[in-house]
């Protein structure tokens, strides 16, 4: 994985000096993501999630940044702005300032009369830097398909410490809901789940996901009218089982999943939803012991 992302890299910086991007979703080049996976082996959602973990910030991010930066060169030498707009992949001059703006903290004419601010992205290089000092509790599973059922609610995705988007989401619900969802558990994971669903390939904070309060059933199960229900196909899951600090140890075990696991076994991330389960837990939550599910496929 670590080569795939490195000819990610190559290719957007082969772009950029070409000049000939155009403009996609979020402002991407003309870089076709989704068959260079193929041909690096890999799939799209598994290329944009990894970068995304390990680089700390969303391709779609990192591209945009990096246009900005070599096109700020153009708006300093004071070259036309349509024409630089045009260029860089930009259908006008105000979509190009709001890009420009964005990344420098200032439009471009502001910049072209002083020189800046001016914020560069350096150039992104993935290196596997291999310590040995720790091993990673997992294993692999095969399941059949199941449903999530439980109290769904759209949030914002927030990288480091609590949602208090989701912490309000399990608050608002009543004392005794708690235990009459665990009753209903049938299936593995086993328990009061955690469920993410519906996530930004990229991961970028702030995009929304469906989060559900809930526990696994079988398929033939019928839920509760008042409960919520996602349906996940049979596959292959990973489950990392950790313990420690509540919730900066399942956040640690999130970036070792790229930054170590990933990189150096043969399965990638497939589509579907992430599922925590709480083995153990303090009566305050701030310890936990966790399990986190992850759906995968052979790389």
């Amino acid at each position: 994985m670590i080569a795939e992302l490195n000819t990610l890299i190559d290719l957007i910086e082969s772009d950029l000096a070409d000049c000939a991007g155009s403009a996609g979703i979020e402002g991407e080049t003309g870089i076709d993501i989704e068959k260079l996976a193929g041909n690096l082996g890999t799939t799209e959602y598994h290329l944009r999630r990894m970068f995304s973990s390990l680089a700390g910030m969303p391709l779609s991010v990192y591209i945009r940044r990096r246009r900005m930066t070599v096109a700020a060169a153009d708006v300093v030498a004071g070259h036309g702005l349509l024409g630089i707009a045009i260029r860089f992949g930009y259908g006008s001059t105000e979509a190009f300032g709001r890009a420009f703006r964005a990344v420098h903290g200032a439009g471009p004419s502001e910049v072209r009369r002083s020189g800046g601010p001016l914020r560069s992205q350096s150039t992104i290089r993935f290196r596997l830097t291999i310590e040995g000092s720790s091993s990673m509790d997992t294993r692999i599973t095969d399941k059949p398909a199941f449903s999530l059922i439980g109290h769904a609610k759209r949030v914002p995705l927030i990288h480091e410490g609590e949602n208090p988007h989701i912490r309000e989401h399990i608050e608002a619900l009543p004392t005794d809901e708690h235990a009459r969802l665990k009753a209903l558990s049938e299936a593995e994971p086993t328990g009061l789940l955690q469920v993410t669903a519906d996530v930004d390939p990229d991961y970028r904070e702030g995009t929304e996901l469906t989060y559900l309060h809930g526990v696994a059933v079988g398929t033939s199960t019928s839920a509760p009218e008042d409960l919520d229900v996602i349906n996940v196909d049979a596959g292959t899951w990973v489950v990392f089982t950790t313990s420690g600090s509540y919730p900066e140890a399942l956040q640690s075990t999130w970036a070792a999943t790229a930054s170590e696991w990933f990189p150096s076994n043969p399965w990638q991330l497939r589509p579907g939803p992430s599922i925590v389960s709480i083995l153990d837990r303090a009566a305050d939550l701030s310890t936990a012991t966790i399990e986190l599910w992850l759906p995968v496929e052979r790389a």
